[in-house]
């Protein structure tokens, strides 16, 4: 099972995992990311990767 964290602290709302996620895993609610559908992932870890912030962090 896989499990995103987003470091709210550091994330801000740039939507760069909303355009990189192959599969549509993130929303933006309230200026955040959200992985909203998290069964979805393919953990390709791409939002990881391009997140300026370093705000993703997925775990297997």
């Amino acid at each position: 099972m896989v499990k995103i964290v987003v470091d709210n602290d550091r994330c801000n709302g740039c939507e760069t995992c909303v355009n990189t996620c192959p599969v549509g895993v993130y929303e933006i609610k309230d200026g955040k990311s959200v992985p909203v559908y998290v069964d979805e992932c393919l953990v390709c870890r791409a939002c990881e990767a391009q997140c300026p912030e370093g705000a993703i962090q997925v775990i297997e």
